[in-house]
């Protein structure tokens, strides 16, 4: 019985001539101090929303006192989380696809369809980043302050659209990718291919 070894959206055997060389170079060195500013924050971000989190627990249940601050933290966490990750989950090659069409193209249409639909949702990236900052100016100009850990609000929002160009970024990233080499990408680093072996049962 045949059964694929590999799923799209795995690293394959093509995985390690994922970095960008000659006059690309510049474009590994983007991708990596990204993906580097990712680890960081989403570590640290998850890392303080559990320990937050427990702290808040035993508190309750130990001294009958809730840590005040939590919720509000525990928002701003939830944001930050999600809109980091949004560039990772796209590194990665995660997010979620409709690909029953694209699947059924020969490689050179499913080449040609993802440079599309990368170019495409790196615009859409782009501009909603552009809307996003738009509010974050304006939640800065009107000055509100959280109530409980007295910081600004728009350091909340501030990182909606950091999110939207990281994640623009590695669309483009992979739109280069799938111009310069001859694979299938669907992310900088992730080969769009099945590896199909010969398993007996």
């Amino acid at each position: 019985m045949n059964e694929p070894t590999q799923r799209p959206g795995t690293p394959g055997p093509d995985a390690a001539k994922s970095q960008f060389g000659g006059l690309l170079r510049p474009l590994a060195w983007i991708d990596g101090a990204i993906a580097r500013f990712e680890a960081v924050v989403l570590s640290l971000g998850v890392i303080v929303m559990a320990a937050v989190s427990v702290a808040n627990v035993i508190g309750r249940f130990v001294i009958g006192e809730s840590l005040f601050f939590v919720e509000e933290l525990n928002r701003f966490l939830v944001v930050l989380i999600t809109f980091v990750g949004l560039g990772y989950a796209a590194r990665m090659g995660r997010h979620i696809r409709m690909s029953a069409i694209y699947d059924a193209l020969p490689d050179m249409a499913r080449k040609v369809l993802m440079i599309v639909i990368c170019l495409v949702t790196a615009a859409a990236m782009f501009v909603l980043a552009w809307y996003a900052y738009g509010y974050v100016v304006s939640v800065y100009e009107s000055g509100r302050i959280a109530p409980s850990l007295r910081i600004p609000v728009y350091l909340t929002f501030v990182w909606v659209p950091i999110g939207f160009v990281i994640t623009g970024i590695q669309y483009l990233l992979t739109a280069v990718a799938n111009l310069s080499r001859p694979d299938v990408y669907i992310s900088a680093s992730v080969v769009d291919t099945y590896d199909e072996t010969e398993t007996k049962v």
